[in-house]
């Protein structure tokens, strides 16, 4: 908070996103101006945008690893990327494929989730964890607005997603919601939620989830991770005190490339009852 009012920010987007993930949020508003990058170029109009890469003078690279979007597609391809974001920045790769069709494991697409409502009636949602934002893009090609949280961690998610014509949200799982009760139709999660994050602070996401969706709204829990013991002893007790109705359940061992014998991929698609 050392700097002079009215002037320039200094530079503490590092330091910001260190106290938020230790559960320091909200953060304090400061009364400065930050830089814009130097060379700014505005982005794609829609619906170009959704599956383009923006210039790289949209960011100002300082706080990453990386310092363009090249290195930042050919790091998702040779190591999986910054903090295990595989191939998400890779728009003309794998990414592009997600959420196309059911898989016949525990993948679920996008149209097949919509199927399961009255048609129209899935309007806005929220998709936790969303990295670049490809789940929010296929939503919107389908005419549904989705906000999707997401954190700069070593690489400019937020300004990639917003690049694209969608909304970004900086938050951690730790911190509430920010929507009123009852007033999505929609909320997703891929990989984010999982056997990392404390029982805890899970449960209390999930009765988060179930607060902010209308009734009759669904929850897509999508690859759920978790080691096979753990599934119906620890996770499955845990989603049935939340209260959701299952509307589809689909378990499967992790067949990845170095998966362990016991591990297990689950999704499922869950439904806020209507009373």
């Amino acid at each position: 908070m050392a700097y002079d009012v009215g002037g320039e920010c200094p530079d503490d987007d590092a330091l910001a996103l260190q106290l938020a993930l230790k559960g320091c949020e909200p953060l304090p508003r400061r009364r400065c101006r930050p830089r814009s990058p130097a060379g700014y170029v505005e982005p794609a109009p829609l619906p170009r945008s959704l599956w383009s890469v923006p210039a790289d003078t949209t960011v100002r690279w300082a706080p990453y690893t990386c310092k363009n979007y090249t290195c930042l597609v050919q790091r998702a391809r040779t190591r999986g990327g910054p903090y295990f974001c595989k191939d998400c920045f890779d728009l003309e790769g794998k990414e592009r494929r997600r959420w196309q069709t059911d898989n016949g494991g525990p993948g679920f697409s996008v149209d097949s989730v919509l199927r399961s409502r009255a048609p129209g009636t899935v309007r806005i949602g929220l998709d936790i964890g969303g990295g670049t934002g490809t789940f929010a893009a296929r939503m919107r090609e389908r005419n549904v607005t989705v906000v999707t949280t997401t954190l700069d961690l070593d690489a400019p998610f937020n300004r990639f997603v917003a690049s694209r014509g969608l909304v970004p949200l900086q938050i951690t799982l730790m911190q509430r919601l920010p929507f009123a009760d009852g007033v999505l139709d929609i909320v997703h999660s891929m990989n984010v939620l999982s056997n990392w994050v404390p029982d805890a602070v899970l449960e209390s996401a999930l009765f988060d989830i179930y607060r902010v969706l209308r009734p009759g709204g669904v929850f897509w829990l999508d690859h759920f991770f978790c080691l096979g013991p753990q599934l119906n002893a620890t996770y499955v007790p845990i989603f049935d005190r939340v209260g959701f109705r299952r509307l589809r359940w689909k378990a499967g061992r992790k067949l990845d490339l170095g998966a362990e014998r016991n591990e297990w991929y689950v999704s499922a698609l869950l439904e806020k009852p209507m009373t």
